[in-house]
C-alpha cells in the first residue's frame, strides 16, 4: 500500500488559493457547461493541463467543438485568446511576427511587428495542416516563453498556453507533427462523436435563438498562483517511480521491458512522460480536492500522456493493436 508523504506546512496564500479552485470548481464546470455539452473527460484533461502550465495537443474530427472549448475555457480564465488557422502556404513569420522597415524620427529603422503568438492562450487549430517548417514555429515558444527574430529575444505573455487541435492523420492534405514537437505536449486529448441524447441537445442549442453568456471567474495572476501550488503538492517516492515505470516500460528493447512491447512498439515515452504524468497527477488531485497524489491520478493519465509518445510498428497494425490497447497491457503490467 502506498505511504503517503507527511504534510508541508502550508502558508496562508497557499491555503488560500486551494480553497479558491476547490469553491471554483463547480462554477467552472457549469459556465463551460453553457458552451459544451458532455465531453466531461476531455474538460478535465485541459483544467489538468491548465492548472499544471502545459500544452495540450486535441485530436478529433471536425465539428467537435473542439475550438468553442478553448475560446470558452479562456472566457472563464481572462486569457487573452489568439486563434491561428494553419494551412498549407502559412510560414513561420505569420506566427512568431516580422521585421518591417519603418519611417522614425531618426530615420528609417527595422522594427519587429508581433505576430499572434504573442498571447495567453494560442489555439493552433488544425495545426497538421501546415507543413514541418511552419510547425517547427512553435518549438521555442511552447519550450522557453519566448521568441527570437533576428538574434533578439522577445518574452510571450504569462501564463502561457498553446492548445493545438489535429485531425485525424488518415485525413487528405495532412503532415504529422515530428516527434521533437508531439513531446511538448503534456497531453494528447482525444476528442470523440457524442452519445445521441448529448448530441440531440447541441442541435437544440445551436438551432435556437439565445446564447448564454460566459462569466469570468479567475485572473492571469490567479492562473500563475495555481502553477505554483501545484508545484508543492507531496507526493510519495513510490508514486514518482511508478510514474517512471510507467514510461520505461513503453520502450521496446530495454532490460525489464513486456514482451508485447518488443512485439508492437517501435519507439516509447522519454523522461517528459513521466514529469508530465507526475506533474499532471499533482494538478489532478487538486482539482478533486486533494493535498495529495494517489495512484488512480497517475493512471488516470496515463493514456492521455502517452498516446502521442509511443509509436506502434507494423506488427501491431496489422494485428489491429493501438497505442490505446499497449498503455492499457502497460498499465497491467507495471507494479
Amino acid at each position: 500500500m502506498t505511504q503517503q508523504p507527511p504534510p508541508v506546512p502550508v502558508s496562508d496564500p497557499d491555503a488560500k488559493t486551494f480553497e479558491q479552485l476547490q469553491s471554483a470548481r463547480p462554477r467552472i464546470l457549469a459556465e463551460l457547461g453553457k458552451a459544451i455539452v458532455g465531453q466531461q473527460d476531455v474538460i478535465e484533461q485541459i483544467l489538468i493541463a491548465l492548472l499544471a502550465g502545459g500544452h495540450c495537443l486535441i485530436t478529433g474530427a471536425p465539428g467537435l467543438a473542439k475550438t468553442l472549448l478553448v475560446k470558452s475555457i479562456a472566457q472563464i480564465f481572462h486569457l487573452e485568446f489568439r486563434r491561428i488557422q494553419f494551412t498549407p502556404d502559412l510560414m513561420p513569420t505569420d506566427i512568431t511576427g516580422v521585421e518591417i522597415l519603418q519611417d522614425t524620427a531618426e530615420g528609417r529603422q527595422l522594427s519587429f511587428v508581433k505576430g499572434p503568438i504573442f498571447g495567453s492562450m494560442i489555439l493552433a487549430d488544425e495545426i497538421n495542416r501546415t507543413p514541418p517548417k511552419t510547425q517547427a514555429a512553435l518549438l521555442e515558444a511552447m519550450q522557453e516563453h519566448q521568441v527570437t527574430a533576428s538574434g533578439r529575444r522577445y518574452a510571450l505573455p504569462e501564463p502561457f498556453f498553446v492548445l493545438a487541435t489535429q485531425n485525424p492523420i488518415e485525413m487528405e492534405g495532412t503532415y504529422p507533427l515530428p516527434e521533437a514537437q508531439l513531446d511538448r505536449f503534456m497531453f494528447n486529448v482525444v476528442i470523440d462523436y457524442l452519445p445521441e441524447d448529448d448530441e440531440v441537445t447541441v442541435i437544440q442549442r445551436t438551432t435556437s435563438a439565445g446564447e448564454e453568456k460566459i462569466e469570468t471567474l479567475f485572473t492571469g495572476e490567479d492562473v500563475l498562483a495555481f502553477h505554483a501550488l501545484v508545484r508543492k503538492v507531496p507526493i510519495a517516492e513510490d508514486l514518482v517511480r511508478f510514474a517512471v515505470r510507467l514510461a520505461a516500460a513503453t520502450r521496446p528493447r530495454q532490460a525489464g521491458t513486456p514482451s508485447f512491447v518488443n512485439d508492437w512498439v517501435s519507439w516509447g515515452a522519454g523522461t517528459r512522460a513521466a514529469q508530465f504524468l507526475t506533474l499532471g497527477a499533482k494538478a489532478r488531485a487538486l482539482l478533486h480536492g486533494r493535498a495529495h497524489v494517489t495512484r488512480e491520478d497517475l493512471g488516470a493519465l496515463a493514456g492521455p500522456v502517452l498516446r502521442h509518445r509511443v509509436l506502434v510498428n507494423y506488427r501491431a497494425e496489422a494485428e489491429g493493436i493501438s497505442v490505446g490497447r499497449v498503455i492499457e497491457r502497460v498499465l497491467e503490467s507495471v507494479k
